[in-house]
């Protein structure tokens, strides 16, 4: 595991679209798809990862807490099944099940949308306002496995809390930080 930092794309980058199966359903979802109202957080997860297992709780809590106010939320994970075979799809989907993820878990097997995200860790966040521009890019709080800090999503609700009201994005930004993406070699 290397510990990674988001790569902070600029804002106002608007966002890419995709065409990837949701391990879940099984149908595939594009940003038509998955897009919200008011604004669109996507997630670049991984079912390995000790930073996203540390944060998957309040990711759902987040999750369901602001998708009644209109925001859509997606997960996808781009890592190299070959070489790290517990992010499989079939795994991906046995994980969204049992962690009862309220949004697609979809798979990004080219990695194709991790390169258009400029995505670079697990977990990376992507919040993307109600004119697919980016709006917050970042940590979910400050709470990292084994540094005693609480795991309250603080950061994001922020960031997600201004996004309704209608006011700028936060002028301070914290990047992620995880485990790297694992691209194919």
């Amino acid at each position: 595991m290397s510990l990674t930092e988001s790569n902070m794309p600029h804002l106002n980058m608007v966002a890419p679209d995709f065409y990837l199966p949701d391990t879940v359903s099984g149908k595939h979802k594009s940003w038509a798809d998955i897009k919200g109202e008011n604004g669109t957080v996507i997630l670049f997860l991984c079912n390995h990862c000790p930073y996203v297992i540390h944060v998957n709780a309040e990711l759902v809590r987040l999750a369901n807490e602001y998708i009644s106010k209109g925001i859509g939320f997606s997960a996808i994970s781009s890592n190299d099944i070959v070489h790290y075979p517990d992010d499989s799809p079939d795994k991906m989907k046995m994980i969204a099940k049992v962690l009862q993820y309220p949004f697609p878990y979809l798979y990004d097997e080219s990695q194709d949308t991790a390169r258009a995200y400029d995505a670079a860790c697990t977990p990376d966040i992507f919040v993307f306002d109600s004119e697919h521009k980016l709006y917050y890019r970042g940590r979910l709080d400050e709470s990292r496995p084994g540094n005693d800090k609480p795991l309250n999503g603080k950061d994001l609700r922020l960031a997600l809390d201004l996004l309704l009201r209608g006011e700028q994005p936060l002028t301070k930004q914290y990047p992620g930080a995880g485990c790297n993406i694992k691209w194919k070699k």
